[in-house]
């Protein structure tokens, strides 16, 4: 079995990215935007209540504060302050979460943030501290294997889940292509079911992740699902 996730929420007032509804019909975990990188008080109650009707999984994703960006660009943050920042997301989440009948499940950062914990010590202990400050060790957090974010999670005594990615090229060192390399992110159908497929026989990691604001990302999605579970892979949030 291996839990499917998705980015979900990334809009922010009457700008919308991510299909919600169709993706949730499909993932058994939804990273929800915190308002950080995207996101607003009113979708992030809409997801909620989405995830809980369909049985999905409600996970804080946490970002630098950059919409501008998408938190995708690199950020000088310090280590208190973004502990602070990560502990505010969660929190924001939480009370929609909460008023929908469930609550915050684990915690994956985004983008920039999300690359920055792979080799970053600082940084990476920023993140996990402001899980801590949110709701102490009871939060899974999610990130690259062998990264230093599972790593100061495992050793605050948080779950540390292994992510791959179904959409997204390596790099022979098991890292993420940037996004500013031509094929960091792939987008031909067969490709993505292909690598979905490889990933999660060799058991590369307990959550693999389709990202939600590709083009005809819900269809993939659904088409990726189908794979795995033709192939005796069930989907399940992990435990």
């Amino acid at each position: 079995m291996i839990d499917l996730n998705a980015d979900l929420g990334e809009g922010f007032g009457r700008w919308t990215l991510t299909d919600d509804e169709a993706l949730l019909s499909v993932v058994s975990s939804a990273n929800v935007a915190c308002g950080f990188h995207a996101g607003d008080p009113s979708t992030m109650r809409r997801v909620c209540e989405l995830a809980v009707a369909r049985g999905v999984r409600i996970g804080a994703q946490v970002s630098y504060r950059d919409l501008a960006g998408f938190g995708r660009r690199a950020m000088e943050v310090p280590a208190r302050e973004l502990a602070d920042e990560v502990a505010y997301q969660i929190g924001a989440l939480e009370v929609f979460a909460r008023a929908a009948g469930a609550a915050v499940a684990y915690v994956k950062p985004h983008g920039a943030l999300y690359n920055r914990t792979v080799h970053d010590v600082e940084q990476a202990a920023a993140v996990v501290e402001g899980v801590r400050l949110a709701a102490g060790t009871g939060l899974p957090v999610l990130g690259l294997p062998g990264s230093r974010l599972l790593r100061a999670a495992g050793e605050a005594g948080m779950r540390a889940v292994p992510e791959c990615f179904a959409d997204r090229a390596y790099t022979a060192e098991g890292t993420l292509v940037p996004r500013s390399e031509p094929g960091a992110v792939l987008h031909e159908p067969a490709a993505v079911i292909a690598q979905a497929l490889a990933l999660a026989g060799a058991r590369a990691g307990r959550s693999l992740c389709l990202h939600g604001d590709t083009p005809g990302a819900a269809e993939l999605a659904a088409r990726v699902r189908a794979a795995l579970e033709g192939a005796g892979i069930r989907i399940g949030a992990f435990a």
